[in-house]
């Protein structure tokens, strides 16, 4: 740098500053116009220096967090005015992602109940209210977890209102199972509808044996009892969304069994139906990347 000191002169002489300025010792530098080419000259080698830099290297990408842990803890509320009891199986805790499915249910079962407690603007009703929800462990495999949930909620009227749902946790792909996913194409669910609606018009033909009506009555009810059947067993995803896996030995599923709350496909006082549906009716409807779930795939 001995060529550039040889071109550039500087004066310094301190700056003086208002007397309300912070205590702060600055310096101004005057410098008299230096010769242009070497200047130049510097600020283009410093330019090429600079362009052979080697480019930054990209952002690693940061890896997802873990889920945090949900802890399900069992809820028992007595108040004059309504109930809540909800119980977990603990097992599900150490599926926090399916923990956090369970909870939110619960959580979304309490908020309906509580705001028909808030919409009795503090009266007591002549029944309280109440919440009552179990979570039952139905399978607890390395490859697939379920979880039943029933329960009722009464918020006034003649009767409570059901709650059934179930959970199929995948924990070795950390997802959820769902029917829309599971059967490929339309003629599976064809397939699971027809082979549901045999099942259920052979439990109603039952029913009404047990119950020895005959004749005009009998045939009403068949009738009635048909209706609600097809009803609520059409070829959608929708209609079957609800299941639950019958495992083997083994540890694979032998079968579906298809779970359908009360008034679905029979009067509210007959409850829940269920209809089981083999491995190997399912198989041949199954989407390829879950076969190896099943027995036999």
């Amino acid at each position: 740098m001995a060529w550039l000191s040889s071109h550039v002169a500087f004066n310094v002489r301190p700056l003086a500053l208002p007397t309300n300025s912070f205590p702060i010792a600055t310096t101004i530098v005057h410098m008299r116009p230096p010769r242009i080419v070497p200047v130049l000259a510097l600020c283009i080698a410093l330019a090429a220096c600079d362009g052979a830099r080697a480019p930054a290297a990209d952002p690693q990408p940061t890896a997802p967090a873990a889920p945090a842990t949900v802890v399900l803890a069992d809820v028992v509320e007595t108040r004059p005015d309504y109930i809540v009891g909800i119980s977990y199986p603990q097992s599900a805790s150490r599926h926090p992602l399916l923990a956090q499915a369970l909870k939110a249910y619960a959580e979304a079962a309490r908020a309906d109940l509580m705001k028909a407690v808030a919409g009795s603007n503090g009266q007591k009703p002549p029944v309280p209210y109440d919440l009552s929800l179990q979570f039952s462990g139905l399978v607890d495999t390395p490859e697939v977890v379920a979880v039943a949930a029933d329960g009722s909620t009464y918020t006034g009227g003649a009767h409570g209102n059901p709650l059934v749902a179930r959970f199929v946790w995948l924990p070795q792909r950390q997802s959820m199972l769902e029917a829309g996913q599971l059967v490929a194409g339309p003629a599976g669910w064809q397939a699971i509808s027809d082979a549901s609606r045999e099942q259920l018009m052979t439990a109603l033909s039952q029913r009404l044996d047990a119950d020895e009506l005959e004749g005009a009555d009998r045939a009403a009810q068949l009738r009635s009892g048909s209706a609600m059947i097809d009803a609520g067993t059409e070829p959608n995803p929708r209609d079957f969304a609800l299941f639950e896996p019958v495992m083997n030995a083994e540890g694979q599923i032998r079968a579906l069994r298809f779970v359908f709350p009360p008034t679905q496909v029979a009067p509210y006082e007959e409850g829940t139906r269920t209809v089981e549906i083999p491995a190997r009716l399912l198989l041949p409807h199954v989407a390829p990347d879950y076969r190896p779930l099943f027995q036999g795939g």
